[in-house]
């Protein structure tokens, strides 16, 4: 058995007047943090004011489906094939650009990229036309990226081309410069 260093330890067992002081002790922690409560927790920096504006909920992107396109398709209707959103120009709010086609029955219908734009509250609107439908070319590889378009065009090198076989490809982009929408590649065709 080992000695303890000191004999006797003046607390080695409790009276009731140990437990009386350790609960008044406590009271007097508790009622004290009761009494001086910490600063409120702010995620502002010291010394700022808060603004008082909150912040404006997103501009959604105009629907293609919303639209008329001047695109004729006689009996039957433009239909959306593709469409993809973004900011294209730059002044936080975006714009749609749909691939358009008419909803023939059969065959291969040539596309129509339109850029789509809302006015300022009012109704979606084509503002630009990218590829035309009378040129007879078919869109695949379609994006919108960081104010971007990019598509892969698809056409044919004569009118004796049937419309199901396209003989052409052509990479196309469009970037928004000095006010309108600018074709930055070639427009060489390579044949497919």
């Amino acid at each position: 058995m080992q000695h303890p260093a000191v004999p006797e330890l003046a607390h080695n067992t409790t009276r009731p007047i140990h437990w009386l002081a350790t609960a008044a002790a406590l009271a007097a922690v508790i009622a004290g943090s009761s009494v001086l409560q910490p600063d409120h927790a702010n995620a502002a920096q010291p010394g700022s004011e808060p603004s008082g504006k909150v912040a404006a909920a997103p501009v959604p992107a105009p629907d293609p489906a919303t639209v008329t396109y001047p695109i004729t398709c006689g009996k039957v209707k433009a239909v959306v094939k593709k469409k993809a959103s973004g900011d294209l120009d730059g002044d936080g709010i975006p714009e749609t650009v749909a691939v358009v086609h008419c909803a023939a029955g059969s065959g291969t219908p040539p596309d129509g990229v339109y850029v789509v734009t809302r006015a300022t509250g009012g109704k979606p609107r084509v503002v630009a036309t990218l590829v035309d439908p009378k040129d007879r070319q078919n869109v695949s590889d379609f994006a919108v990226r960081d104010g971007v378009i990019t598509a892969t065009l698809l056409g044919y090198s004569s009118p004796n081309v049937p419309s199901c076989c396209p003989d052409l490809q052509d990479k196309a982009k469009w970037q928004w410069k000095d006010g309108t929408f600018a074709r930055s590649t070639p427009a060489a065709a390579h044949s497919v």
